[in-house]
């Protein structure tokens, strides 16, 4: 008797399962397919404006399908847009250029922790933000560049020295409105102390070649010409002119040697080049997977072979100039000081003549 019982039990059963998994079927499919997809994009507000950038941007969306869209601006005018923008902010990542640019970013509350295996194992700890919230893109030498004719590698070492009278009337560098200088002479502060920062900025202001002028380039020009003997350039800067189109640019660069001071005592400046999560990003996951691909060895190597910084990602392959100059001691200074120390290294400078 309770077989039989159990007969009706069993197909009302099975018929309310096979209602279920009807009704299932129907409440996912349905909407889903009806619903339109969402596009995949990452919006990018950046500082840092490269061929190259754009070039890995576009490669991103191809093997991904997100969208890369790109805002340009001046640093300091997208971090203003973001605060102003607030939660409506439609910023994933901002990138910029300087540690200390990319430390205001922080300290103004527009970004947010980066949690990534891959970025970790990517990008090595001392070229990361401490709380993860900027990752390093790439960095550059700010280095001693000289006439192979007129001065001989023995007879230079620091940047210290070039302060010293040996050097009066030979030195050429660009004006302390350059940001790339006031991170240099807010490095020396962390360093050495203002009393002894302002008395090095006040030598090299004796001992210029010509009131300040130009850019990097302008400098190593003005070596080839005969106006001074020395400048203090990015490394970078000097790669693309051995390698430009311009042949003034191939013909001034060759006259020039490359010299990284400052290797028996605190190595040389190098400044950083980031990308930070922004505080609000809507496509957080997109804007990580980009991090994650502009930190790659491919994304790397692409980088320093096009533009000549030097890549985060130790993996990478560096092209034949940066390996000729080989490995150099640098500056083990807190990116985040040169933020610190900006406003007092202008004031500074200005104190002291630095036009």
């Amino acid at each position: 008797m309770k077989r039989y019982k159990l007969i009706p039990t069993l197909l009302a059963g099975v018929m309310a399962a096979g209602l279920l998994a009807g009704c299932g079927t129907k409440e996912e499919t349905t909407p889903a397919d009806s619903e339109p997809k969402k596009e995949q994009i990452v919006n990018v507000y950046t500082a840092r404006n490269y061929e190259v950038d754009g070039v890995l941007y576009k490669q991103f969306t191809d093997e991904t399908g997100i969208k890369v869209n790109v805002v340009e601006g001046k640093a300091e005018e997208l971090i203003e847009r973001m605060k102003r923008e607030g939660q409506s902010s439609s910023a994933d990542l901002f990138v910029t250029v300087d540690g200390g640019v990319l430390n205001n970013a922080k300290e103004a509350g527009v970004l947010q922790k980066v949690e990534s295996k891959v970025i970790d194992e990517q990008v090595p700890a001392h070229l990361r933000d401490t709380d993860n919230q900027w990752i390093g893109l790439s960095t550059r030498a700010r280095v001693i560049v000289y006439s192979k004719d007129r001065v001989k590698p023995e007879q230079l070492s620091t940047y210290e020295d070039l302060a010293t009278d040996k050097w009066k009337g030979k030195v050429l560098v660009r004006s302390s409105t350059s940001l790339y200088n006031q991170s240099l002479v807010a490095s020396l502060i962390e360093l050495n102390g203002e009393q002894k920062t302002e008395e090095w900025a006040k030598g090299i202001t004796a001992n210029l070649a010509r009131n300040p002028e130009g850019g990097d380039r302008d400098q190593a020009k003005a070596i080839a010409a005969g106006v001074g003997d020395v400048a203090i350039m990015n490394t970078y800067y000097f790669g693309a002119m051995l390698n430009s189109k311009d042949q003034e640019e191939v013909k001034a660069a060759q006259q020039l040697g490359v010299f990284f001071p400052n290797q028996d005592t605190n190595g040389t400046h190098v400044n950083i080049s980031g990308m930070g999560l922004t505080k609000h990003s809507k496509n957080k996951e997109n804007a990580v997977k980009l991090i994650e691909f502009m930190t790659s060895e491919k994304s790397q190597t692409t980088i320093t072979q096009a533009n000549y910084e030097f890549p985060v990602n130790a993996k990478a392959d560096r092209p034949e100039l940066l390996k000729t100059w080989g490995d150099f001691k640098a500056q083990k200074v807190d990116f985040a000081k040169l933020g610190t120390y900006n406003k007092q290294a202008l004031l500074m400078m200005t104190k002291v003549g630095w036009k």
